[in-house]
């Protein structure tokens, strides 16, 4: 890959975007290999945990000034095959099968905002800024949308998209968009201390979780949404995973997916 790079160690996945000269701003090319990236990530039995990192200053500034020269001159449909792709790319990371987690090492800026709440948990620098700036351009964070306000609530979305103020990650922590602010030097320990827990979690449990969470925020409480829970509880009671799960606890040893 070309933008980025790819390691990986007892079930954890790390993809770090390296573009640190332009601040990990992504393109088309950087869309893509995400997008292919997490694809493959996701269907990878070894793989448990993926994080998304970045080096440089700078998690991500949003668009690359020079894709957006290009975009400048797009036709609508162009636009709309461009947007669509970026829509897919946060598709992607969102509904992947693994669970995610954001190492957010500095800045995050416009569309970089999108990447952070597509993951499942998101852990900031305490140095780290933020700032949703699509406005000050004339534009709306449009395709980023469906996840900045799930993560951050209606309430925050409707000032921080409509002034394009920077806020900074204590304020990131306080409306929910990001789980946890450390110092710098404890990024990478409590990284690890969320990953180690995901990954000795039942990886079929994580991945059932992930989709629980999706279907049942924000619904009415119906008999069709309580019958889906119960289920969904005795689906996996009765799967090996669920029985090993059980069977482990009660003799007091390990389940057999811990790594």
């Amino acid at each position: 890959m070309k933008h980025l790079e790819l390691s990986s160690a007892s079930g954890v996945a790390t993809v770090t975007l390296n573009r640190p000269e332009v601040r990990n701003a992504f393109n088309d090319e950087v869309i893509a290999e995400m997008t292919a990236c997490f694809m493959d990530l996701g269907s990878r039995p070894d793989v448990r945990c993926i994080v998304l990192a970045a080096k440089g200053t700078a998690f991500c500034a949003g668009a690359d000034l020079n894709w957006m020269k290009r975009m400048a001159d797009y036709t609508r449909d162009e636009n709309v095959a461009d947007a669509g792709a970026l829509a897919e790319m946060l598709r992607v990371v969102y509904t992947c099968p693994k669970p995610t987690i954001a190492k957010v090492q500095g800045d995050v800026y416009a569309g970089g905002t999108g990447l952070v709440a597509a993951c499942d948990i998101a852990v900031s620098v305490d140095t780290a800024g933020y700032c949703l700036s699509e406005v000050k351009l004339g534009l709306i964070p449009a395709t980023i949308s469906p996840y900045v306000i799930r993560a951050m609530g209606a309430r925050a979305a409707h000032r921080y998209f409509l002034t394009a103020e920077r806020f900074d990650a204590a304020e990131a922590l306080r409306i929910g968009f990001v789980h946890e602010v450390v110092a710098a030097d404890r990024l990478d320990a409590k990284i690890a201390e969320l990953a180690k827990a995901l990954v000795n979690a039942g990886p079929e449990a994580v991945k059932l979780c992930k989709l629980l969470v999706q279907d049942v925020a924000d619904q009415e409480i119906t008999p069709a949404l309580i019958q889906m829970t119960v289920e969904s509880i005795a689906d996996i009671r009765v799967s090996d995973e669920g029985r090993e799960g059980v069977q482990s606890f009660l003799q007091k040893r390990k389940p057999n997916w811990i790594i």
